[in-house]
């Protein structure tokens, strides 16, 4: 119901004024944007804005990111990926890859289709993982941000904390159609622009600081 205005006459008695004609607006003439608000054109909507303020680490010998976060771990070099996850994280399960699916799916589908239903199978147990409030680590494949995007997006969905590692390696064991995507991970996590991509906090280490590394963590800080 709208109330009338209320005034005060010359005579000091009230007055009334008809209320403001309401008009109503359709929600794709509103304006603003919503990263779910159809556009006008018909085309589809908007990605949700994943990009947060985040936070450079230093390199440390224990290192605890909050229960049921998602941390990708990047590497040049999949052995070196790997032998750091099977090191610091306690929990294996966590710890998802396209490596580990592909083994369990190999002799299983048809080798044309591996491919296609590892990166299904990854995703879905990566979302699984997520909706019910676990952690998740993930080896990623390469060093490309569209792989990262996806599982942060997954992670936005249900609020759940970002990070990432670097883990660098000799410059002689790096391929050279790697050199161009590993520079651009450089230069913009030395920059602290890893927020741009949704990461709560980035992490590079290299050479000494990789071994130096002997203990990550999942759980609450201590309080006072």
């Amino acid at each position: 119901m709208a109330w009338p205005n209320l005034a005060i006459g010359q005579d000091g008695g009230m007055s009334t004024t008809p209320p403001p004609r309401s008009v109503k607006i359709d929600r794709d003439e509103r304006g603003g944007w919503s990263s779910d608000r159809p556009r006008r054109d018909g085309a589809p909507p908007r990605p949700a804005d994943v990009s947060v303020r985040g936070r450079l680490l230093k390199p440390t010998d224990s290192l605890r990111y909050s229960p049921a976060s998602l941390l990708i771990v990047v590497s040049s070099s999949p052995s070196e990926r790997d032998a750091f996850t099977e090191r610091l994280i306690d929990n294996k399960g966590s710890v998802l890859s396209l490596d580990k699916v592909r083994g369990l799916l190999r002799g299983r589908v048809a080798d044309e289709e591996l491919e296609g239903r590892a990166g299904e199978v990854l995703n879905a147990a990566v979302l699984k993982r997520l909706e019910a409030g676990d952690t998740v680590v993930v080896a990623a494949e390469g060093l490309e941000p569209e792989e990262r995007e996806r599982y942060v997006r997954m992670a936005h969905r249900f609020r759940r904390p970002r990070h990432v590692i670097l883990l660098e390696t000799p410059r002689d064991q790096v391929d050279e159609e790697d050199r161009p995507a590993l520079n651009d991970l450089r230069r913009r996590l030395g920059a602290g622009e890893m927020g741009a991509e949704g990461f709560d906090t980035s992490l590079r280490l290299s050479g000494n600081s990789i071994s130096e590394v002997k203990r990550i963590a999942f759980e609450r800080a201590p309080r006072d």
